[in-house]
C-alpha cells in the first residue's frame, strides 16, 4: 500500500464513545512568564482558537496573530505558551489521530463485517458531526497530500493494514462483494467525511443536524454502504 493509501484510511477510522473533547488541553510548551489567568485556562483558551483558525483557514493561511486574537491574547503573549505556529497545528493534529485511532480494532476475524461496518460508519460519522472543526482540520491535511500527517503516521500503517487483511478475510468467505479493501476504505472515507467538509448541505434547520436527523442519515449511509459492498 502507499503512503497516500496508509494516510486517506485515517479518516475514515471511527471515533470512540470516549473522544477527547475539543476543548482538551493542547500539550506545548509551557509558558515562560505567569498570565493573569491560570496557565490551564490559557492553554485551553489557545486550543479552542487554534481549531478554530485550522479549520477555517488551513495551517498555511492560518496565522499566529488570528490565534492569538481568538484566544484573547496578544501575539507576544502567544507565543509565551506555544514555541511555532507548526508545532501547534502539529499538536492539534496528532490529538486527532491519537482520538481516533485509539479506539479501532481490526483484529483478523474479530467480527463479522455487519457489525463492524456498522460501528465504523456509526462513530465516523458521529465523530463528524459532534466535532466537524476538528474532522475538517484532519480532511484537509489528507487532501494536500498529508504532508505533516505522514510523519506522525507510523501506527496507523498496521491499522490500515489490518482492516485491509480482515475486509479481505471478509471477502475470501464470501462476507462481502469482490472489491479491493483499500478502494472500499477509501469509499466509505469519503462518503462519511462529506458531513464534515459540507455540513451546511447536511442540515435542515440551520444548525448541527438534530438527534432524530443524525440517526435517519446515519441509517441511510450505512445501509447504502453496506449494500455497495454486498455485506451478507
Amino acid at each position: 500500500m502507499s503512503e497516500a493509501e496508509d494516510v486517506a484510511f485515517l479518516s475514515a477510522v471511527p471515533a470512540g464513545t470516549e473522544v477527547a473533547a475539543e476543548r482538551a488541553p493542547v500539550q506545548i510548551a509551557a509558558p515562560s512568564a505567569p498570565g493573569k489567568r491560570k496557565h490551564a485556562q490559557v492553554l485551553d483558551a489557545i486550543y479552542h482558537a487554534a481549531i478554530r483558525e485550522f479549520a477555517s483557514e488551513g495551517p498555511a493561511r492560518a496565522s499566529a496573530q488570528a490565534i492569538a486574537d481568538k484566544a484573547g491574547l496578544s501575539k507576544a503573549q502567544l507565543y509565551y505558551y506555544i514555541e511555532s505556529k507548526e508545532g501547534l497545528y502539529r499538536q492539534v493534529l496528532k490529538d486527532i489521530v491519537d482520538d481516533l485511532i485509539g479506539s479501532c480494532d481490526f483484529s483478523r476475524g474479530a467480527c463479522a463485517p455487519r457489525r463492524v461496518l456498522v460501528e465504523l460508519i456509526h462513530r465516523k460519522m458521529l465523530f463528524s458531526f459532534e466535532h466537524p472543526l476538528r474532522a475538517r482540520i484532519l480532511a484537509a491535511e489528507v487532501l494536500r497530500g498529508a504532508p505533516v500527517l505522514r510523519t506522525m503516521t507510523d501506527s496507523s500503517r498496521q491499522r490500515t493494514h489490518q482492516a485491509a487483511m480482515m475486509i479481505q478475510d471478509w471477502i475470501n468467505n464470501d462476507l462481502m462483494d469482490q472489491a479491493d479493501p483499500m478502494v472500499f476504505l477509501l469509499h466509505l472515507c469519503a462518503v462519511t467525511q462529506f458531513y464534515a467538509d459540507h455540513a451546511a448541505q447536511v442540515t435542515y434547520k440551520g444548525s448541527v443536524p438534530e438527534s432524530d436527523d443524525q440517526r435517519r442519515l446515519i441509517a441511510q449511509v450505512t445501509e447504502l454502504l453496506l449494500k455497495t459492498a454486498g455485506v451478507r
